[in-house]
Formats: C-alpha cells, structure tokens, sequence
C-alpha cells in the first residue's frame, strides 16, 4: 500500500503486478513479469526486501530504467509531495487476468476510477447507523482487491479489515471469524472461496461467531455455483449467516470493476437451460443446466447482447456482451490495435463473455474464445466442467474442457483434463466416471480424458484456469507434474508466518 499511494504521490502511474507464487515455476513466472515491465513501459520496480532477489531475471531481463528499489529503501524520504491530477491523468494501469490471452495492460484514467467507485457505494447500501465495515483477503495487485476493496474504502466512509491472502488458503475460517469479529458488512470473494469454506472449515474453529452482520457476500471473478452458494448457505446459516445476502456479480478490468450487481437483499437467482438447444440454437429455454443471475447494470452502465454481425438480440438469446459506462478503459497502453478490436468509437465495449438477459438481468454463460466447437454445436465449457465436478476423484475446481482436432481426424473433439484428488491407481476408473458424468449431463462424450497431478493446470495470478494455456501444454507434451525443488512455495512459508500470528489470537 506505501509504494501505491507513493507513487501517485509522486504523480507516476502505478502498475500492480503479481508476486512469485510457486518456486517450481520461477522460470514460467520470471518471462511473464519481464513481458509485463516491458509492455507497460515501466521505470521502477518497487517491491519488499523478501522479493527483490526473485525478481531478479525478471528485472534484469526487461531493463527498468531506474531498476529494482524495495519500499524499505525509499521510505526514509522527507520532502512533501504535492501533485495536481486532472479527471483525464492516468491513475492506474493494470493487467488483466489474462485466462484466455496474455494479460493486457489496461488504462484506467482518474475519472474512470471515480465514475467506478461511485457506481459501487450507489451499488452497496450503507447500514442505518454505524459505519459500514468491509473485510478482504483479495490480493491488492487485482481489481477486486484493489479497486473493489482498498479504493473504495477511502472513497465512502467506511472501515476495512485485511487479511493476507495466504492466510485464507491456509485455514478459511479465519475469514469469517474475521467478518464475525470485525462486524463485518461486505466481503467479496470468487466462487472457489464459498467452495472452500465449505470443504475445510471445521465446525470447531468456528465457536461464538456471528455471520448475521454480513449483508453483502459479493461472488465474482468466476463462474458463479448456484449449487455451492445453496450449500455455503445451509451450512453457515446456524451462524446468523442468511441467503438474502448473497449477490453474483459480473465485472472485468476494462470496466475497472463493476458492470453489473444484483438488487441488494433478494439473494440468488437462477434459471435452469437445456444446454444442447443453448449450444445448437443460442436460445435459453428451460433445461437442466443452472445458471445464476449477476444482476443489471450498475448506475451509468448499459449492457446489450448482440450476435456474430454486431445487432442487439433479444431477451433469451445468447451472443456476445457488450457494456458502456464511464469506468471504462481508455484503452490497452500501448496497443492501439487492440483497443480498437474491442473498444468501438461509441464507447460499447466487446467484453469477450458470452451470455443471454432475461426480465433486464444477466446471464453469462461462457467465454467466446473458450467455445468448444461439437458438430456445429457451440458447447460453453463450463458445460462439462460442471459434470466433472460432480466425480468424487477429481480435485474441486481443478478441471477444464477443451476442444481439440485428435491425430488423424478432421473434426473438433472433447479433451478433458483434471487434477486427481486421490492416488494415481485410481485413474483409470476416475477417467471413466468422468466420461459417464458429462455424457449423462450433456449428451457429448469425450474424445480423451486425462487426470494430472495437482496443481499442474495453469492458471493465472487471480487463479483463474488458463484453458487456452492447458491445451497448448497438452498438445506438446508439458504437462508434466511440477518440478520437484528444495523448498516449499513462497505462499506456504507465508502462510506458516501469518498462522503463527493467528495463534496467538490476533484474529480472535
């Protein structure tokens, strides 16, 4: 936070980058922060003592014109700052997840961060009496974190609680005991985090807390469960947590956050679509497959869906989205190509989501470039990554579909692959189950069914699944288990650090 807000001071433009997550993947990590500092054009690399040597070929490789410095060198400065900024300067470039492309460096001027910001206060009523509370293990270096969390806080009145986001994947129940402490009101987070409560919260670790303050449990940066959230609920509710507080979002970094929020109280909605007529027709007619609401536009957004020729379809049929407000990107820095590719002279921007409205809400439904192309049918991969949910032997949120053209054939097939969650001796058997799963949920079989070590799908620093990356790595042979090396991750010695402060009962 003292080098961000240091270097607006200083009137540069910040630019969050992730750090080093798995040493067993430092050279993976080390090409693409090189590629970031080069893209973005920037001039220092600002980070703590403990990182400075992992960064080391990064640096070296894209050449930052002052170098590497750490916030603890800099931070013996006196001299005052005083910067003027226009509504037009630049005040944050940051990249995007990059789940389907590399992530782009996206422009987001002062005003469209104010317009964002605004957007969410009118989005999150404050509680009658009291000041709102917000509570975050999001990391600072995505949006969500960052803009959603941190900003916001200081743009509304209101008070913020965080916690490392290692702290969090080590032991989820300090989240709520946080919330529960903190009196906590609003707390985003992905799907994958209400998935994890559920699996390693234990009943023990949570004696005394009180959910029931939480108001808004914001779900996004992910496909949204409608299955886990009725599950989150029934399990929490006996600690006050209620149903009428959850609220699927959509958002993306092009819009700096928010495009749209469900009404505040209602809780989940959903519709059941047959997923072949989706996939055949473009028509969402009931079915069994479940899909959950992410609300209407936020204040000064509009979102349309139109289909291959760019016109505006009706409610029910899926195509592209599109959104205009006045958070939008000024463009991709540096890429003038791009920014026209998706950014029109009107100001409505291609997100790259596929998805339908129905009653003035929205649907998503997949990625356009991640369409599993089936006999001239567009399958949305999430599709069959929900039947493989449903096999035991396969690690929980650790599988994804793919179409691919196999050796000596002509027509685009079904790959899946999935991290195990049990022994190898299994795989054969588990291979199997998830053949049967997705026929039985989809009518496709696939062509290949392959089980991975864990932790050896890529995924992307938020830690969405990388689909295009997995099968460019299968289709030449990578996908390999990780290196073995003499350390653990740096995430877990994090950990180890942040759980011994937790002992002592910082967190109650």
């Amino acid at each position: 936070m003292d080098a961000f807000f240091g270097v607006l001071l200083a009137g540069a433009v910040p630019v969050p980058l992730y750090p080093p997550v798995r040493l067993g993947r430092m050279e993976e990590y080390h090409r693409a922060t090189a590629r970031m500092l080069s893209v973005s054009e920037a001039v220092l690399v600002l980070t703590e003592t403990r990182l400075k040597l992992l960064l080391g070929a990064s640096v070296e490789a894209a050449r930052p014109r002052f170098g590497c410095r750490t916030v603890e060198e800099l931070s013996r400065g006196d001299g005052a700052l005083s910067v003027a900024v226009s509504p037009q300067s630049l005040g944050l470039i940051q990249f995007s997840s990059g789940s389907t492309v590399a992530p782009k460096p996206v422009v987001l001027t002062q005003a469209a961060l104010m317009a964002q910001m605004a957007a969410l206060e009118a989005s999150l009523p404050s509680p009658s009496g009291g000041v709102p509370v917000g509570v975050s293990w999001l990391p600072l270096y995505h949006d969500m974190g960052l803009i959603g969390c941190l900003l916001s806080a200081l743009y509304y009145p209101g008070n913020l609680v965080l916690l490392p986001p290692e702290v969090f994947l080590a032991r989820p129940a300090l989240w709520l005991r946080a919330l529960s402490r903190h009196k906590g009101f609003v707390s985003p987070a992905p799907n994958f985090a209400y998935g994890l409560c559920l699996k390693r919260v234990k009943d023990e670790e949570l004696q005394g807390v009180d959910l029931s303050g939480w108001k808004h449990a914001l779900n996004g940066a992910e496909p949204v469960s409608a299955e886990t959230l009725r599950r989150f609920v029934s399990r929490f509710s006996r600690y006050g947590f209620s149903g009428e507080a959850l609220r699927p979002v959509y958002g993306l970094s092009e819009a700096a956050l928010a495009v749209t929020f469900p009404p505040s109280g209602r809780g989940l909605r959903s519709r059941s679509v047959d997923a072949g007529v989706l996939a055949r027709e473009g028509r969402a007619v009931g079915g069994a497959r479940e899909l959950v609401s992410v609300g209407s536009p936020v204040p000064g957004f509009e979102v349309v869906v139109r289909n291959e020729l760019g016109v505006e379809l009706p409610e029910l049929r899926t195509g592209r989205v599109y959104a205009r407000g006045p958070s939008l990107m000024k463009g991709y820095h540096g890429d003038g190509d791009g920014t026209a590719r998706v950014l029109g002279a009107d100001g409505w921007l291609d997100t790259g989501d596929l998805g339908f409205v129905a009653e003035g809400e929205l649907y998503l439904t997949g990625r356009a470039k991640d369409l599993v192309i089936i006999r001239g049918a567009n399958h949305a991969p999430q599709a069959f990554e929900e039947c493989v949910q449903t096999v035991e032997g396969v690690r929980l949120g650790c599988a994804v579909a793919l179409g691919f053209t196999p050796e000596g054939s002509e027509d685009e097939a079904l790959l899946i692959l999935a991290e195990r969650a049990g022994s190898p001796d299994d795989d054969g058997q588990v291979e199997a189950q998830v053949s049967a799963a997705i026929v039985q949920g989809t009518g496709i079989r696939p062509h290949t069914v392959r089980l991975l070590k864990p932790g050896t799908l890529p995924r992307t620093s938020s830690g969405k699944l990388r689909r295009g990356e997995a099968l460019r790595q299968f289709l030449a042979g990578e996908l390999l288990p990780p290196k073995r090396v003499g350390a653990v991750s740096i995430m877990v010695e994090m950990a180890k650090g942040a759980l011994a402060l937790a002992r002592t009962g910082r967190e109650g």
